[in-house]
């Protein structure tokens, strides 16, 4: 391998002459760190394949590739339980929340990741706050943005899907799935109980869309990956439980059989262009160990 300092950006530079996983990789090419000390650099958002940032662990490195390593670059190690940075700039937060914690919430007394990052900004003598771009459930865990400033959520708001081009979700289900891949729509609206209701038909709600990928079955249960066209309140949820198979750990649109002790859903892959630097930023976390059949 040939390494090469770029003196301007103080990176370290390496050229990939032969197929690697990332992390793997880091270590030897880092004069044999540890591997915590590599997942440090990687969720640290420091690490650029051919100019986008990875944070996978096993991303699949071939011949020709170029991985930059920021070499001044500081790793956040915001000390909560509930909330980890991944990647932090000037102008955003992208995070990983535990299943238990809501985002946001008018009462300013209560615990979330909105104000977890406060707190985080406020000790940094960062004269900003945390504004919320999207959102997951309470119990939902996964992959989640901020932004420092109105006007950069607010451009996320300007078009959502161009900026925002691919985000996944995970999901344990019960039932062993026989289709491999399948697209589910409704029209969805709560009733005056917050219950969501899912109809074929025009129910005055809002039109839905979830694409699903049959990843692992096994022993009564299905791993599978989720797309949304919509983001709903509680579409997958709604969805899934449509099709015949509930997420696991779901008392409210399941049966609420927990074999994992959390609900089964967490927001594993986020892809966006910035939209005041124009990077694309891709970011992917590990499934649960839960998850896994």
């Amino acid at each position: 391998m040939q390494n090469k300092k770029d003196s301007k950006a103080k990176d370290l530079v390496f050229k990939v002459l032969e197929a690697s996983e990332l992390m793997p990789f880091i270590m030897d090419r880092m004069s044999g760190i540890s591997r915590s000390k590599a997942k440090n650099i990687l969720t640290g958002g420091s690490v650029a394949v051919d100019n986008k940032t990875v944070t996978q662990y096993n991303f699949q490195l071939t011949p020709g590739m170029e991985v930059r390593i920021g070499k001044n670059h500081k790793i956040n190690h915001l000390d909560n339980q509930w909330v980890k940075i991944v990647y932090e700039d000037q102008y955003l937060f992208v995070v990983e929340k535990k299943a238990g914690i809501i985002c946001h919430s008018p009462n300013p007394d209560d615990m979330t990741v909105q104000s977890i990052l406060n707190q985080y900004l406020e000790a940094n003598h960062q004269k900003c706050h945390a504004h919320t771009i999207h959102r997951l459930d309470r119990d939902t865990s996964g992959l989640l943005l901020f932004a420092k400033d109105k006007k950069v959520a607010l451009k996320f708001e300007e078009d959502w899907k161009k900026t925002v081009y691919d985000r996944r979700y995970v999901a344990l289900v019960h039932g062993e799935m026989r289709k491999k891949e399948g697209t589910i729509s409704s029209w969805l609206k709560d009733n005056a109980q917050f219950v969501t209701y899912s109809s074929k038909f025009d129910n005055g709600g809002k039109f839905a869309t979830t694409h699903y990928k049959l990843i692992k079955v096994s022993d009564g249960y299905s791993l599978v990956e989720l797309t949304l066209d919509t983001g709903r309140k509680n579409q997958i949820r709604v969805h899934l439980q449509d099709i015949g198979f509930p997420v696991v750990g779901d008392p409210k649109y399941g049966d609420g059989d927990d074999k994992i002790g959390r609900l089964g859903l967490h927001a594993y892959k986020l892809c966006f262009i910035h939209p005041i630097t124009g990077e694309d930023l891709k970011f992917e976390t590990e499934f649960p160990a839960s998850f896994r059949l």
